[in-house]
């Protein structure tokens, strides 16, 4: 995505149940809207007429679809990142592959719903620096308990745990957007079971 500098801040807060039911109309319209017609025909007035609301309406919501565009990217991002802890705060397999394949399996869900709309998302929308920052903050927070979870497996054979966990989640979520989210897209059960193979394979050998 190349940088955008423009207002991506929500203008309205909803403070009543009919004004929240709006905004989430809009943004699951919003939604349907990117995922059919792609980044840049995904108008306003397309959003507003599948949201069954004006434009002035939609307006008083969000200055522009970018910032509608962002608002679904980061409820994207607070959605796998609560996916994400709700698995370590769990209690996990005594199997690594089976510990593994469970965070894959969370990827792979996350990108099963919509993966048409996760490729607008990632690939054609704007970025900010504090949309970036966001990014950025789950990437180390994930990073931080992936490395915590290797140092006390007794399984994991790599000495570096810290690099091993920036792998792990780099190609867990770059591999799934790519393959999953891709035109021609691998099949999910055999995506699955060849990355956590992969994986648990790196992880357990002795170097």
């Amino acid at each position: 995505m190349a940088p955008d500098h423009r207002g991506l801040t929500p203008r309205k807060q909803p403070r009543q149940a009919r004004a929240e039911a709006t905004r989430q109309r809009i943004l699951t319209a919003a939604a349907h809207v990117f995922a059919e017609y792609g980044y840049a025909a995904g108008t306003t007035n397309r959003i507003a007429a599948r949201a069954r609301v004006s434009i002035g309406s939609l307006y008083q919501y969000y200055p522009n679809k970018d910032a509608i565009l962002a608002e679904l990217l980061i409820r994207h991002l607070d959605a796998g990142a609560a996916a994400v802890g709700e698995r370590l705060d769990g209690q996990l397999p005594d199997s690594l592959e089976e510990t593994i394949r469970l965070f894959v399996r969370t990827s792979v869900d996350s990108h099963l719903d919509d993966p048409q709309l996760l490729r607008v998302m990632a690939e054609q929308g704007p970025r900010t620096p504090e949309l970036l920052d966001k990014v950025a903050r789950h990437h180390r927070a994930r990073v931080a308990s992936v490395q915590a979870l290797f140092e006390r497996h007794p399984q994991v054979r790599v000495a570096d745990t810290y690099v091993a966990a920036r792998l792990a989640v780099a190609t867990i979520e770059l591999l799934t957007h790519q393959l999953l989210a891709a035109p021609d897209p691998v099949d999910a059960t055999r995506f699955e079971n060849e990355l956590v193979a992969m994986l648990t394979g790196y992880l357990t050998t002795e170097r």
